[in-house]
Order: C-alpha cells, then sequence, then structure tokens
C-alpha cells in the first residue's frame, strides 16, 4: 500500500511503502541459502563393516592390514608388534613405502583419550597414509 487517504480531519497521511524492501530481503535470503555449502566439512572416517554373519571369520587378519592399537596405559602397537610415539611415524613409513593402497586402521580401549586418537591419526597422515579407519569393539564382534 503506497498512501493511505486521511481521514476528515485532515489531509492526505502518508506511510512507507515497505513492499520492495520486503521483497529485497526475500531475495538476499535466497541468494545466502544458494551459496552456503550444503555438505558438512570434516574428517574422512574409512570404517571396516563387518562380514555376513554366514560366512566363517577368519581370526587371522590379512597380512597387508595395518592395525594401530591404542590402549588406555600410553602403550602402542603396530599388528601386535610394539611401538612407541617416536618410532610409529618412521615405522608406518617403512611399512606402506612400497604399499600402493595406503589404508590403516586404528583400534582403541575405550579408555583412551580422543586428543591420543587424534594424534595418532595425525602422525599416520604425515608418514603418507591415505585413508585412516577406526576399528570398534561392535565391529570386532562382527554386529
Amino acid at each position: 500500500m503506497g498512501m493511505d487517504v486521511g481521514t476528515k480531519s485532515g489531509g492526505p497521511m502518508t506511510s512507507m511503502n515497505v513492499v520492495p524492501l520486503i521483497d529485497i530481503l526475500l531475495v538476499l535470503i535466497i541468494i545466502f541459502m544458494v551459496i552456503t555449502p550444503l555438505t558438512p566439512k570434516g574428517l574422512d572416517a574409512l570404517v571396516p563393516q563387518p562380514a555376513p554373519p554366514n560366512t566363517p571369520q577368519n581370526q587371522q587378519p590379512l597380512a597387508k592390514t595395518i592395525v594401530v592399537q591404542l590402549f588406555d596405559t600410553g602403550k602402542l602397537k603396530i599388528n601386535e608388534e610394539d611401538a612407541t610415539w617416536d618410532t610409529l611415524g618412521p615405522r608406518l613409513s617403512d611399512v606402506f613405502k612400497e604399499r600402493a593402497e595406503k589404508v590403516a586402521f586404528i583400534k582403541g580401549d575405550d579408555n583412551v583419550l580422543f586428543a591420543d586418537v587424534a594424534r595418532a591419526i595425525d602422525i599416520m597422515r604425515l608418514s603418507g597414509i591415505d585413508k585412516v579407519g577406526l576399528i570398534t569393539a561392535n565391529l570386532e564382534a562382527g554386529k
């Protein structure tokens, strides 16, 4: 409504036309909705899937699978081989130097701090591993 006609006591009364303002606001809302990314950004996680229940489970992991185990005592293992934080990076670099598929997994106790898991992921990525997966107790039990 561009203009209101006044009452008998006075002349014409004008009021602000808010329709163009609302149109501009709606266009701006649509523009911001379009340019906002729809996918959240974060770290990619590769989680191994459990085997179907009818297949026999192989107790020995494949020789090419590398699993870094983190214990709540601060102890580390690479495929049942003892390691320390200082030797984790160079040892993984040696293992993955000649491999085409650079995938490794992290398995941690329930009481391991997230900072230790993040530190292990960072060391693994710096040593040339492309994909780092997480192994949980439920996945290991086949649930």
